[in-house]
């Protein structure tokens, strides 16, 4: 266990509720798809739309979530929306899942 996390005993309950919930929502696929689209770079709903095979409708409930969760950030230009990663984390904790599977 690295130093600044805290013990098994130190862990809240509302800690681990707010901990289930954030995994919960890398249990979709096409959240997951999106993040890995973002991966590239900031991008708008239509590219998104284009690039997963999936109605724009659908991609902004799916990024509503993922903005909620503190996942993906937008910024708005112009009319469009354009949205990315939040922070290097969201990669690590995809490459460490991929990882994971791998072994």
């Amino acid at each position: 266990m690295q130093d600044n996390q805290p013990s098994q005993t130190e862990i809240s309950e509302d800690m681990l509720i707010d901990l289930s919930e954030f995994f919960k929502v890398f249990g979709d696929s096409t959240r997951i798809q999106l993040l890995y689209a973002l991966m590239d770079g900031e991008k708008c709903v239509n590219e998104l739309a284009e690039q997963i095979n999936a109605t724009q409708s659908a991609v902004s409930h799916q990024l509503r979530i993922l903005k909620n969760a503190r996942l993906v950030k937008f910024r708005r230009e112009g009319k469009a929306m354009l949205y990315e990663l939040c922070d290097g984390h969201i990669r690590s904790i995809l490459d460490t899942g991929m990882e994971h599977l791998s072994e």
